[in-house]
């Protein structure tokens, strides 16, 4: 009998699935996303609608958590760092509360991508600041947009019934253009590596083989690149030069987790002993 009770179970929950994904919701889901200078700030929310009920200080009470939409928080993820009002944001994903009052709201960006009025934590914050409420046209459903966009700039926008609250989104592009850039030197450092590394994996051309490793070598130095040389300049017969690479390989191996498993199966060149020339003894 609990088997058949069970079974019976799943199938509604099944079907109330199904329905669930086939009928509109009281609440849509909406994603909105704008590049400001070289980053990407995506906002993914639900829109409750006002459906003639008042909202802030009735339905949604002054002073108190809100989810910031309806459904699940809302959720925003930028691509790089930026500010808030002045005050930095990293890169990440976050869920947006917000305790709205009636001249000001505080905004905040939680850690807790699950939180809720139920769960909320300040100690999860990552970051909250206040901004000035204003009056606007009556808004029958939870918007959020982005507006005034500039090279190194932009204003989030909430509104919702007459409130509006906008916060401003910076950037510092010259920060953001050289991390673009690392990063793409990074990439490039690691297609060099793994060419050489490749090239003497398969005894072709070390010399060209070395010209790469150079060159993946000038972008960005890690354990790998001085490894992939040590191990050129060994089968070229230049063991001094390659134990100097190798060692160097070790030292910045210690803060490269990767380093661990690979130093198990690296073997350090040798090299080639001194012979000292015996003097002469003086007659």
């Amino acid at each position: 009998m609990k088997k058949i009770t069970g079974f019976i179970a799943s199938v509604l929950l099944s079907v109330n699935f199904v329905v669930a994904q086939v009928t509109p919701a009281p609440s849509p889901a909406a994603t909105v996303s704008q590049v400001v200078g070289v980053a990407k700030v995506s906002v993914d929310y639900s829109r409750p609608a006002l459906r003639g009920r008042e909202i802030f200080g009735k339905l949604i009470p002054f002073g108190k958590i809100y989810r910031t939409g309806a459904n699940a928080s809302t959720k925003i993820e930028v691509s790089s760092d930026i500010t808030v009002e002045g005050q930095p944001l990293a890169a990440g994903k976050y869920a947006i509360m917000s305790i709205p009052n009636a001249d000001e709201w505080t905004v905040i960006f939680s850690k807790n991508l699950g939180v809720g009025e139920q769960n909320y934590k300040e100690s999860d914050d990552a970051l909250r600041v206040k901004v000035k409420t204003s009056e606007v046209a009556l808004t029958e459903s939870f918007t959020i947009d982005f507006t005034d966009i500039k090279d190194d700039a932009a204003k989030m926008n909430i509104y919702w019934e007459k409130t509006k609250v906008s916060l401003n989104i910076g950037i510092n592009i010259e920060k953001s253009i050289d991390a673009a850039l690392a990063q793409q030197s990074n990439q490039a450092s690691g297609s060099f590596q793994q060419a050489a590394e490749y090239m003497v994996q398969k005894g072709m051309d070390l010399n060209k083989a070395l010209a790469l490793v150079d060159k993946s070598l000038a972008l960005r130095e890690t354990f790998r690149n001085n490894w992939v040389k040590a191990q050129i300049l060994d089968k070229l017969g230049k063991s001094s030069d390659a134990l100097a690479f190798a060692m160097k390989a070790q030292s910045l191996g210690g803060s490269d987790p990767s380093y661990q498993f690979f130093k198990i199966k690296a073997k350090l060149p040798v090299a080639a002993p001194v012979v000292e020339t015996p003097k002469k003894k003086k007659g």
